[in-house]
């Protein structure tokens, strides 16, 4: 009997060993793949211009997976080196809290959770294994624990003047430093009440989308099973945002839930990662009315680099969705939206986001506009979005960029 006992006690330590220690990073490696095709060769020209610029990424997943962002990945997309090497100077980092069984683009429900499985194979705090709420608490003590390993290079942004004293930091003393934004994937984390979004706002949230792939308490998801639109939950959600000083996301909003945020926002809505219809018919992307709706606003579309974003891989894609929201409403409302390690298979990681700068410069943008769309339109949204509303305060046409190329 002593015998049986000890083999099954060694088995099941040779099973947690494989499950606690090799399941999580096979999931990564897994999910999260550069698929190896050939990538543009880059001019000089370019390398110059992208050495200039002011880069800001709308999206990333990374604060998922189980790895240090302050060191060099193996696997993934995205690490503070390969950030410093793609001279990325704002990162948006979400937190993703719940994604359903045979997750498709398509129709899914919210009552299976995959999540739930990687929070116990990662050994997250107990705590997270039952709370949506405290998965997004952890991805915020994750980032400032990587903010505060990181020799001062990673900085959090959680206010105007956050983001004015990362730009100091870069001119004076280089281009190592990055900063970090925090960002929900579907507000599912509150759990049901509308007042936790003040501890996601305490433990430094600034931008959130309403939705992720299924139906929640605030909104209809376009993958979800009703793809309703906006519920009063979800509507005092956007007024309380935008009070507060949280960017609005409607990536994932189903068109309905869009077109409602839209219609109420007084402040710049933002799209952080996706592509749009008229150049990948994926659902997810955007039309040209909504295009045209987020450009009213003064917002942006961050484009992506993954097939459900722009119907390949290839950079020359997300160039030419770009290329789209400019020719159809201004240059003003064109951003990056990578949807890094969000279980996407792309060319190239981000530190070879000058693969993008070529491809732009090969679609005819000139410098100016490479520029805007690589980070000056999402730098001009977010310092504006981190600033609490005040009275009277609402966003009138002459704050809006591209509000007479939206409205022809």
């Amino acid at each position: 009997m002593r015998k049986i006992f000890g083999s099954i006690l060694v088995l099941a330590i040779v099973g947690a060993v494989i499950f606690f220690g090799f399941a999580p990073r096979w999931a990564e490696e897994s999910m999260n793949k550069i698929d190896g095709q050939p990538l543009i060769e880059v001019s000089d020209e370019a390398k110059a211009l992208h050495a200039t610029l002011t880069i800001i990424d709308l999206h990333s997943d990374t604060l998922m997976w189980n790895r240090d962002v302050t060191q060099a990945g193996s696997r993934g997309h995205m690490d503070l080196p390969r950030l410093q090497q793609g001279n990325v100077a704002l990162q948006v980092f979400s937190s993703v809290t719940k994604t359903p069984k045979n997750q498709n683009y398509d129709s899914n429900s919210a009552e299976s959770d995959n999540i739930t499985l990687l929070t116990i194979a990662q050994m997250q705090p107990i705590k997270t294994w039952h709370s949506l709420l405290q998965r997004s608490v952890w991805h915020a003590q994750k980032l400032a624990k990587a903010e505060g390993e990181s020799g001062g290079e990673l900085i959090g942004v959680r206010s105007s003047a956050d983001v004015d004293g990362l730009l100091g930091q870069r001119k004076v003393k280089g281009p190592q430093y990055v900063g970090a934004l925090l960002s929900v994937e579907g507000l599912h984390d509150l759990e049901g009440d509308i007042d936790n979004l003040d501890a996601l706002y305490e433990h430094g949230f600034r931008m959130a989308g309403f939705t992720h792939f299924f139906d929640n308490a605030l909104a209809g998801s376009m993958h979800g099973e009703k793809k309703s639109g906006l519920t009063e939950m979800g509507r005092e959600a956007v007024r309380r945002m935008e009070r507060k000083g949280m960017i609005v996301d409607i990536a994932h909003c189903s068109h309905q839930c869009v077109a409602e945020i839209l219609a109420m926002a007084r402040r710049p809505v933002v799209s952080s990662h996706g592509g749009v219809q008229a150049t990948c018919k994926v659902n997810r992307n955007l039309t040209d009315d909504e295009i045209r709706g987020v450009a009213r606003t003064g917002g942006v579309i961050g484009v992506g680099y993954w097939e459900g974003a722009v119907c390949s891989t290839d950079p020359r894609a997300t160039a030419k969705a770009m290329k789209h929201i400019r020719d159809l409403v201004g240059i003003e409302t064109v951003a990056l939206g990578s949807d890094y390690d969000g279980a996407t298979t792309v060319r190239f990681d981000t530190s070879q986001l000058v693969q993008v700068t070529q491809a732009l410069m090969d679609e005819g943008f000139t410098a100016d506009e490479i520029r805007a769309a690589m980070g000056g339109n999402a730098l001009r949204v977010i310092s504006r979005g981190l600033q609490p509303m005040v009275e009277g305060d609402a966003v009138l046409p002459e704050d809006r960029p591209g509000q007479q190329d939206a409205a022809s």
